[in-house]
């Protein structure tokens, strides 16, 4: 009896598979579209009710790539309310997240036959040198235009910091800086509005970041935060006649304590907390007064000498002019702080950059993606007391 010998052609399978989860996660996606545009009408598409919102007006094909493949979705059309799809949003934050992708990859020496093959696992499409050198132009080209948009209105508060890195240089490794600017706006809305290689975060960079801020439209800065760096506060004072310097609180906090013995640490942090626990300025500069008294009783004088020399400029955020609803985010670098920690674990992998525009492009990418979603939006300080409280000043 002779016995049939089957054959399979794998290949084959694979793509007919490929296709038929393409189409199933392209179905599905498109009936929660639906589902979603029935929710913001309040009502279903054809459904009669007193309570409807908005009413259907067509759709639009919009094609977005996913882990199953190229998906052809129709996006619906409202009229009387704007379609805000969340399932739009994630793969949005998904496409920002690709471009910071490639360039790690490709920055960390990975070969574009290596870069072709994850790409085809993660995202379902393939991805040749070219593909890829084309992609990284293009990304390239929309973080320059991004980096140069003007800034339009007026930015009261500027929260500035540095991120360093190491960058490969003549032949030899250097440690650089990338300059960072949040500005907060006449709304109350926080925004990054500057990025740039700061190379030692010396006066020469520290000049050449705000004036590159200032040709772009800069205007109505009240206040500029950040640490103690050489230059930072010569700049703000030039550059910015009208804005003031607030010296970050707890980098400053820092400085006093790690001139301070660890068996008198716990007692100054307890008493550099009272200071700036005190709600005027006049009450701060007066405690800072007592503590460095004594600390100098204590043999604490360069403590001492410390906190005499800074309490001045990180006390700016308890003057009139500005609302005491803004102090606990005016007194501290944390928002800059938190978004350059997000910075760090993407350039940490990397390690070295063979040049500097590789770094800084990484950088605005890993920006870019974490500020994708509502970062921006969300009204970050109430600002309607602003002016009121500039004038009482004056």
């Amino acid at each position: 009896m002779s016995k049939e010998i089957i054959q399979f052609d794998q290949a084959m399978f694979e793509s007919k598979l490929d296709r038929m989860v393409r189409e199933k996660v392209e179905q599905i996606v498109n009936q929660m579209l639906d589902a979603e545009a029935d929710e913001i009408a309040n009502a279903s598409r054809y459904e009669r009710t007193g309570g409807r919102k908005a009413y259907r007006a067509g759709h639009y094909d919009r094609r977005v790539v996913a882990k199953a493949g190229s998906l052809d979705l129709r996006i619906p059309k409202l009229k009387g309310e704007v379609f805000r799809s969340q399932v739009i949003e994630r793969y949005r934050r998904r496409e920002s997240s690709v471009e910071e992708a490639l360039m790690e990859m490709y920055m960390a020496g990975v070969s574009t036959r290596r870069v072709d093959d994850i790409s085809q696992l993660l995202w379902g499409e393939r991805m040749p040198s070219q593909t890829l050198s084309d992609k990284l132009k293009k990304v390239y080209e929309d973080i320059d235009e991004w980096r140069g948009r003007p800034l339009e209105g007026e930015w009261p508060y500027v929260f500035v910091d540095g991120v360093w890195h190491k960058r490969s240089w003549g032949g030899h490794v250097e440690n650089v800086s990338v300059l960072v600017a949040i500005g907060v706006d006449a709304e109350g809305r926080r925004e990054v509005i500057a990025v740039d290689e700061g190379m030692r975060e010396d006066a020469a960079s520290w000049e050449q970041f705000f004036r590159g801020m200032i040709e772009r439209g800069l205007s109505g800065v009240r206040l500029v935060v950040g640490d103690r760096c050489a230059g930072l506060v010569a700049t703000v004072n030039s550059m910015l006649p009208k804005a003031r310097y607030q010296r970050c609180m707890v980098h400053f906090m820092r400085n006093v304590l790690s001139k301070t013995p660890p068996s008198h640490r716990e007692w100054a942090s307890a008493a550099l907390k009272a200071v700036f626990a005190q709600e005027s300025r006049e009450a701060a500069l007066a405690k800072a007064g007592t503590v460095a008294a004594e600390m100098e009783s204590r043999k604490l004088r360069s403590a001492a000498n410390c906190l005499r020399e800074g309490i001045g400029e990180t006390t700016t955020y308890l003057l009139d002019e500005f609302p005491s609803n803004h102090r606990t985010k005016l007194r501290t670098n944390n928002m800059i702080e938190r978004l350059n920690r997000e910075i760090r674990r993407r350039t940490r992998v990397v390690g070295g950059f063979p040049d500097s525009n590789s770094a800084l492009m990484l950088v605005c990418a890993r920006i870019r993606y974490v500020t994708a979603d509502t970062w921006s939006d969300r009204r970050y300080m109430d600002m309607s007391r602003l002016d009121d409280n500039l004038q009482s000043a004056a």
